[in-house]
């Protein structure tokens, strides 16, 4: 582990912010959490600090991860959910952020404009933590790497393909953290789906210095063609309106990942996604779109995401452990 890297007092709102070596710091500091809680050592060096967890968008593993990495460090957690913060509504962002930042060493968010998570940081005080917004997800980026770090070996030149909707925060986030880290990113989707095209310029910068590249294509074959990695997420994101699943649902649909996509790929390729995913009829949204539209599966087949290639339920273990990381190395290891 990389000693001179220091990240106390630093806010965590995109990868855009790191070097790939403070990137790959805390990979390694992630690493050195998970073996430590797998053999029961305790780290509680924390004690009597506070964060605190605003999510103006509801989550299963980003509230549990937080939550889980704060009590095993010892720090005490307060939820404010949707309905139980005024942020934005009766106080001012920047009010809310001064106010938190006198109580709590360190505050989380998750919810919509990334204009909304600057802001806080840029009042708080303290360090604030992008536990999602539309725009970017560094750390499920980070529960990203360390997950293919851990199943292929190495994260440089690795050719990651992400299918589907590449214009929000995953596409955004994957596109920044695979072109600063030497990656080789393809956005394989619609043209109408590919990421922003200033986005799209600056990471052809981070590539150019990394070694790694990005591509934009709209042909499954080629694009997928001996991919390490095929990752996808669901076509319609939290908070979207009903319209939008019949468009996204036939402009996507060439793009789900199946059996045809995994073979295309390398032998040893790995199957991801950020959960939750739809790909049964277990879910009453599935089945509301089976009823609909006669699909079982959206954005990947039962056959793939229940496939021995699949590492899904890895990613999401992993984000507890790069949670945990980025709390570590922000309040100060």
């Amino acid at each position: 582990m990389t000693m001179a890297v220091n990240l106390k007092n630093r806010n965590f709102l995109t990868l855009k912010d790191f070097t790939p070596e403070e990137i790959e710091y805390l990979l390694d500091l992630a690493a050195d959490v998970k073996d430590k809680k797998k053999k029961g050592i305790q780290v509680k060096q924390y004690q009597g600090s506070n964060i605190a967890l605003v999510f103006e968008k509801t989550s299963t593993r980003t509230r549990c991860s937080f939550e889980v990495a704060a009590h095993d460090l010892g720090l005490g957690v307060t939820y404010l959910e949707p309905l139980s913060s005024q942020i934005g509504k009766k106080e001012s962002i920047a009010d809310t952020a001064r106010v938190l930042g006198r109580m709590y060493e360190g505050i989380e968010y998750r919810g919509y404009g990334q204009e909304i998570v600057e802001e806080l940081a840029k009042y708080a005080g303290v360090p604030v933590w992008n536990g999602l917004t539309n725009e970017y997800h560094p750390t499920q980026m980070l529960a990203d790497l360390l997950t293919i770090r851990e199943h292929l070996g190495r994260i440089k030149d690795v050719k990651l393909v992400y299918m589907g909707d590449a214009r929000y925060n995953m596409g955004n986030s994957l596109m920044v953290a695979c072109s600063k880290m030497g990656m080789h990113f393809t956005a394989c989707t619609s043209k109408d789906y590919f990421p922003d095209a200033g986005l799209v310029e600056q990471c052809n910068e981070y590539a150019k210095a990394s070694g790694g590249s990005v591509t934009l294509t709209e042909d499954v074959k080629t694009g997928t063609k001996d991919a390490d990695v095929i990752y996808t997420d669901v076509w319609v994101s939290m908070g979207e309106p009903d319209e939008v699943w019949e468009e996204r649902i036939n402009r996507l649909s060439p793009y789900q990942v199946n059996k045809a996509v995994m073979d295309n790929a390398s032998d040893s390729a790995i199957f991801m996604h950020c959960l939750p995913a739809f790909h049964d009829l277990k879910t009453k949204i599935g089945m509301e779109v089976y009823e609909k539209f006669g699909k079982e599966g959206l954005e990947v087949t039962d056959e793939v995401f229940e496939s021995s290639q699949s590492v899904v339920f890895d990613e999401a273990e992993n984000r507890m452990h790069t949670i945990k990381a980025v709390i570590m190395a922000t309040l100060g290891v």
